[in-house]
């Protein structure tokens, strides 16, 4: 049955330094009514000690003990748990307070995964040495219980080792284990290192040197008005095994109808496997200071994968081996509440440091551009903490806040303007640009892989929308004035002539041709459908092999450019080649591909020899 219930034998320790541990907390607890309990030897602790020749690994504790009744009761009966059952007798701010870690009655057992034969050595604090019992079994159904003398009160518990289980009888390895799972359970974790001799009556005697393994208190648990920040770097360092210092972290205790204590770091460098979403992400998870899982990825979203940090909760229901985090109402609230802090973290960095938040920017930037189409609910908050590229500062460093945009804003402008491409260098120089440099309109400089997905979900911003300046008819709101927006609709009925011949030329090629005023210096550029999906989405979905929706790019024109004016005039066949050439330009400019790259060679050659 133990072997069904855990999938890792190495938690057969963190299951018997719990159960010790909640020995001792009973034993405190009863003290406080009556402190003869103690019987002398108050410092509560657990001591194991190994004996590879003997094959034995032992755990003793100084907690409550058991009698025979106990003894039959918990150690004889599957999955009750004495802890439980000490749990219902406490009320009020007893139970509030307590410590206990035992829920299913099973981890006793969980020695038989590496011992064939166990040995309970125990005696109930406050009961004479006569009343100690022992209590055998090889884990086959069937125990013994037979009476002991034992002058010590509490528990020890003797594992005979399988023959392919003597790693556990190894110092190195089971220092391992309890700096692993037990670290920070708040009593002394000791073992035995060295063996001292001296000589007493002519003698020789054996005096065993016990070490403190554990660290026996959890930073987090600790007020964070006693928590120095070299500690808190130190912690950081230790669970993330990294060299280098975080650039900030929130501690925080929820108390109410659910409780939990949240330690979360920012790293100040991204690790190699960022990118990879489906890698080794998430929280260390503890209940009651005892470890259960290194990579508990359900307490935050994939987009803010680079947080690292430790979540303490007794109020989660774990499978009975405590290796699994089932579900639960309560996960998704732990979830929620963690995301929110984790976004008021990063909102507090670049509000008080704004040198450190960009540094954060640069390493994880691209990941946070994942939240909008992966956490709805918190689509704003996000929103804030983008840094972009644009036509303000033309430089490729994102620094720049959509705040930082919206109060810049022109008068009468009603939309955020962002341009879509490969690098910045295409981005900036992108003829969609040309009118917004002319009327002094700002335009974010997007070309980061993830910027199409990122503007498809972010929607809006203080109240403004977003508007992809190469898609959709060109609307600068208020700027222009009624006299443009006149002459630009006499202009376009002028050009009609030539807009139908363009059509005429290149046929399926193009959706539209229409007269542009995006342009001042090129002769044309290609716009897509509002709809559409977008130059860059396109390139990226054709690079992974997948299905792109079927559509055709709208050709703009500029009619005060001397190339357009020169095509009114041009004969037919003069004309058709430079009807393509214009329309191909258009598409390369934009960073597209032509479907037919040697015909667009072949006339431009003619074009040029035709010129000489």
């Amino acid at each position: 049955m133990i072997h069904s219930l855990y999938s890792n034998r190495e938690i057969f320790l963190r299951e018997l330094i719990s159960n010790a541990s909640d020995a001792c907390d009973k034993l405190r607890y009863q003290a406080l009514d009556n402190d003869a309990l103690y019987e002398g030897d108050a410092e509560l602790r657990v001591e194991i000690s190994a004996d590879r020749e003997a094959r034995t690994l032992t755990l003793r504790d100084n907690g409550i003990g058991m009698d025979r009744d106990d003894v039959i009761a918990n150690l004889g009966t599957i999955a009750r748990s004495g802890t439980m059952e000490f749990l219902k007798q406490l009320t009020g701010e007893q139970k509030k307070d307590s410590r206990l870690i035992g829920q299913f009655g099973v981890g006793f057992y969980s020695a038989f995964i590496v011992a064939d034969e166990v040995t309970v050595n125990t005696r109930k604090a406050g009961t004479p040495a006569s009343a100690g019992v022992q209590w055998q079994s090889r884990g086959e159904g069937e125990f013994t219980v037979e009476p002991l003398e034992r002058a010590e009160h509490g528990t020890e518990i003797i594992l005979h080792l399988r023959e392919d289980a003597l790693e556990f009888a190894e110092e190195y390895r089971l220092r391992h284990l309890i700096r692993k799972y037990s670290d920070h359970i708040d009593l002394p974790v000791r073992m035995q290192t060295v063996v001292d001799s001296s000589e007493e009556e002519g003698e020789e005697k054996t005096v065993p040197a016990w070490e403190t393994v554990n660290e026996a208190q959890a930073l987090w648990t600790r007020p964070r008005s006693d928590v120095s920040d070299d500690e808190y770097t130190s912690f950081y360092q230790h669970i993330a095994h990294d060299g280098d210092a975080p650039l900030t972290w929130s501690h925080n205790r929820v108390e109410g109808k659910l409780e939990y204590t949240s330690l979360l770091y920012v790293p100040s460098k991204a690790p190699f496997d960022l990118y990879q979403r489906e890698g080794v992400r998430g929280l260390k998870l503890y209940v009651q200071r005892v470890f259960i899982m290194d990579d508990a990825e359900q307490f935050l979203p994939l987009y803010l994968r680079f947080i690292k940090g430790v979540v303490d909760s007794n109020d989660l229901s774990l499978n009975v081996s405590r290796e699994i985090l089932q579900q639960d109402p309560q996960v998704e609230k732990m979830k929620s509440a963690l995301t929110k802090r984790a976004l008021d973290m990063l909102k507090k960095l670049a509000k008080n440091d704004a040198e450190q938040y960009q540094n954060f920017w640069n390493a994880f930037g691209s990941v946070l551009k994942e939240g909008p189409a992966e956490d709805f609910s918190n689509r704003q908050q996000i929103a804030e903490l983008l840094r972009f590229s644009t036509t303000h500062t033309d430089q490729p460093l994102q620094d720049q806040s959509l705040a930082d945009y919206v109060g810049r804003m022109k008068e009468g402008q009603q939309k955020i303007y962002y341009v879509v491409a490969d690098g910045f260098n295409a981005a900036r120089n992108s003829p969609q640009l040309e009118i917004f440099r002319k009327k002094g309109i700002e335009v974010l400089l997007l070309s980061d892989r993830i910027d199409d997905w990122l503007m498809a979900h972010l929607g809006e911003f203080d109240g403004k929308s977003f508007a992809d300046v190469a898609k959709g008819d060109l609307d600068l709101g208020d700027v222009e004035d009624e006299a443009e927006k006149k002459a630009q609709e006499e202009t376009a009925k002028a050009k009609q002539p030539l807009i139908e011949r363009l059509k005429g030329v290149l046929g399926e090629r193009v959706a539209d041709v229409r007269v542009t005023h995006r342009l001042t210096d090129s002769p044309a550029c290609v716009v897509l459908d509002e709809h559409d999906v977008g130059f860059q989405m396109r390139r990226l979905m054709e690079a992974a092999g997948q299905p792109i929706p079927e559509s055709r790019p709208i050709l703009e024109i500029n009619p005060e450019h001397a190339l357009v004016q020169g095509l009114e005039g041009a004969p037919d066949e003069r004309f058709d080649d430079l009807a393509a050439i214009l329309l191909d330009q258009a598409i390369l400019a934009e960073g597209g591909h032509l479907d037919d790259p040697a015909a667009y060679v072949r006339r431009l050659n003619k074009v040029l020899t035709d010129t000489l």
